[in-house]
């Protein structure tokens, strides 16, 4: 019997595949118990692939978050759409951007951590997701400071790495159920464009 080419050349492919597929959701699942310092060796033994098959797809611990958080994309970028044509203020938009990265950030305990990293090199995985989110960010920002709604002096890069600040916050020792909100207000005093005051009112 011939063997057929074709079925010999896909069969691969598929099964990558699906040990690429397995990975993930393994991951997924471990990172959530576990936050982002959980062992890649353990994940590979929970999905019942090698640690070689695992690393061959995902090199890195960041080349692994970059792909979990990749599938996060559709979300946010609901989100983002809402916002843009939203009928809110462009202060009101930023803000409403700037939760979403919270709660973006805080899909695991401990991502921020790396991803603070990657804003600091061009070599990791994540540097390419992070140089995006700062790019929407700078996009809700001018809009803002168009309006006289944010200070002239703020930089995008600067309120995505408050964001990721606040979503640490969440995991900290200290931290409530209030903490992350509270210092998402106050980073907002931060950013704000003053009140133009109020034209006093005349005498009696």
């Amino acid at each position: 019997m011939v063997e057929d080419v074709g079925t010999r050349a896909r069969a691969p492919r598929a099964d990558a595949r699906r040990n690429r597929d397995l990975i993930l959701g393994t991951a997924e699942r471990h990172f959530a118990e576990h936050g982002v310092s959980g062992s890649l060796d353990a994940i590979a033994k929970q999905a019942g692939v090698g640690a070689g098959t695992l690393y061959r797809h995902f090199p890195t611990r960041e080349a692994l978050l970059a792909a979990l958080l990749a599938g996060r994309d559709e979300e946010l970028i609901a989100r983002r759409e809402r916002l843009r044509t939203a009928s809110v203020s462009t202060a009101e938009a930023l803000d409403g951007w700037l939760g979403a990265v919270v709660m973006w950030a805080g899909a695991f305990e401990g991502l921020p951590e790396p991803l603070r990293e990657a804003t600091t090199t061009s070599a990791s995985p994540l540097a390419t997701t992070c140089e995006g989110f700062v790019t929407t960010t700078a996009e809700f920002l001018e809009a803002a400071q168009r309006d006289g709604l944010a200070r002239s002096d703020i930089r995008p890069r600067d309120l995505f790495l408050a964001a990721l600040a606040t979503s640490w916050v969440q995991g900290a020792a200290l931290a409530d159920h209030a903490s992350a909100a509270a210092l998402s207000a106050l980073t907002r005093t931060g950013w704000a464009a003053p009140e133009p005051p109020r034209p006093a009112r005349p005498r009696d």
